[in-house]
């Protein structure tokens, strides 16, 4: 199956080199290049790509703004990755916070550009561990307790357990071996946790239970 890109940055440099990587790959195509946030909203809405690329910084909508606007839309299935030169906490925040699947650095290998999308377009979140640790830090001494959310009664006790563990960053192989269970078993809590919780994946997981302050009120294991 060929996954359907579409490219936004200002600069077209930028997009033609991106464009370059993605030709090389058989199941990739870029399908349209925008070169500012308006423009991609617009473009996504027509084409419905499998996956939206947006630079941070661009004219007449920035790409936090233009996330924002192409995964609130109904119907939306188009997945977003952003990409900025700064390795910035508050770019970071304001990107997940928006629904963006990915948070990647332009200077990373193409390779690791390539894998990225194809990470996204299946539905899982992607962002560098690193940063993740970092926000959830940062998170945990600067939001402060606040009254459960409803959604989380639904949760039982081992989903409850999953969720902390996803709240530190954890992979599913590191939930795996904390609960002593099976890898395709964390997959499952996970995929539960979600609907229920109404997340669209594991990283905004992160950001729902640290902004609730869930963790203030579980010792992590």
């Amino acid at each position: 199956m060929t996954l359907r890109v579409l490219l936004a940055d200002d600069h077209a440099m930028f997009r033609s080199g991106m464009r370059a990587v993605l030709d090389t790959q058989p199941d990739l195509e870029c399908v349209a290049e925008a070169a500012d946030g308006r423009e991609a909203v617009a473009e996504t809405r027509r084409l419905r790509p499998d996956v939206a690329i947006l630079d941070v910084r661009m004219p007449r909508l920035d790409g936090l703004a233009a996330t924002e606007a192409i995964l609130s839309a109904p119907g939306n299935t188009t997945r977003v990755l952003v990409l900025t030169t700064y390795d910035s906490d508050e770019y970071v925040y304001r990107a997940l916070r928006a629904g963006a699947s990915g948070f990647l650095l332009k200077s990373l290998p193409p390779e690791e550009m390539t894998s990225a999308i194809r990470v996204a377009a299946r539905g899982d979140a992607l962002i560098d561990p690193s940063v993740t640790k970092r926000l959830v830090a940062r998170f945990a001494t600067s939001i402060e307790p606040a009254a459960e959310p409803p959604g989380v009664g639904r949760l039982t006790v081992r989903e409850r357990e999953v969720l902390m563990l996803l709240a530190e960053a954890r992979s599913n192989a590191e939930i795996a071996g904390a609960l002593h269970v099976g890898e395709e078993t964390v997959k499952t809590h996970v995929s539960r946790i979600l609907a229920k919780l109404g997340l669209r994946d594991r990283v905004h997981a992160v950001v729902y239970a640290h902004l609730n302050g869930l963790t203030r009120r579980h010792h992590p294991r």
